[in-house]
């Protein structure tokens, strides 16, 4: 799952206004920011495996420390507390944590077994939905959709960066979205570490988008 996890946090905007977009991106896509650090220090293994689904050719390995179930609880955890210590804003610590944990949930249900629930177990876990193309883009989509549309209803632009900021955004998701989907896959699993952490740039985006937008009160 991609744009879904950036259309929780975009809909997460809803339940507390005090917390900016980047951080509500940075919280629902935080372990898929761990992840490629570990692929790049041998931590963690991706290979291609076209087929392997019908929706991507990647077969995630080994990937127990950022997306392992335990792990990802505990990532949740030291997330939330970490920012109720510099915040004292105990609603939006667990909002956060929450969002942490939501991305093992949605990864949960389209990703095939491949997800560990421990470091030290073999048992992994995957409803599959990867499998159908056609339903991976309904849900997705919809996720994304109603994200958006919260984000939108419940802001406004303060100025024309306001609006340029946060429309941008959503066309590229989407395009690198269809990009990813109708496009070749990549060449080798090497490049994929260095793509990954290009998702820090979405987070700053967020950042940028909510100094330039106001709450609807």
């Amino acid at each position: 799952m991609f744009i879904g996890h950036f259309g929780v946090g975009l809909a997460a905007k809803k339940i507390d206004q005090k917390l900016s977009l980047g951080t509500l991106f940075f919280a629902s896509q935080f372990i898929d920011l761990l992840w490629p650090i570990f692929l790049i220090l041998g931590i963690e293994r991706v290979k291609l495996d076209p087929g392997n689904t019908a929706f991507t050719p990647l077969d995630f390995v080994y990937y127990p420390f950022s997306h392992g179930f335990l792990s990802v609880f505990v990532w949740s955890c030291l997330f939330g507390n970490t920012y109720f210590l510099i915040r004292k804003n105990a609603r939006g610590a667990i909002l956060l944590g929450a969002l942490v944990m939501s991305h093992w949930i949605l990864d949960l249900i389209t990703h095939r077994p491949d997800l560990p629930l421990t470091i030290w177990s073999d048992f992994k876990v995957g409803f599959g939905l990867w499998n159908s193309v056609f339903f991976t883009i309904v849900l997705e989509g919809a996720i994304f959709t109603i994200g958006a549309f919260l984000y939108l209803k419940m802001t406004r632009s303060k100025n024309r960066t306001g609006w340029i900021s946060l429309w941008s955004l959503l066309i590229f998701l989407v395009a690198i979205y269809v990009l990813n989907l109708l496009g070749p896959p990549p060449p080798s699993a090497e490049p994929i570490a260095f793509v990954g952490l290009s998702q820090w740039l979405l987070v700053a985006w967020g950042y940028w988008i909510d100094k330039n937008r106001n709450i609807v009160r």
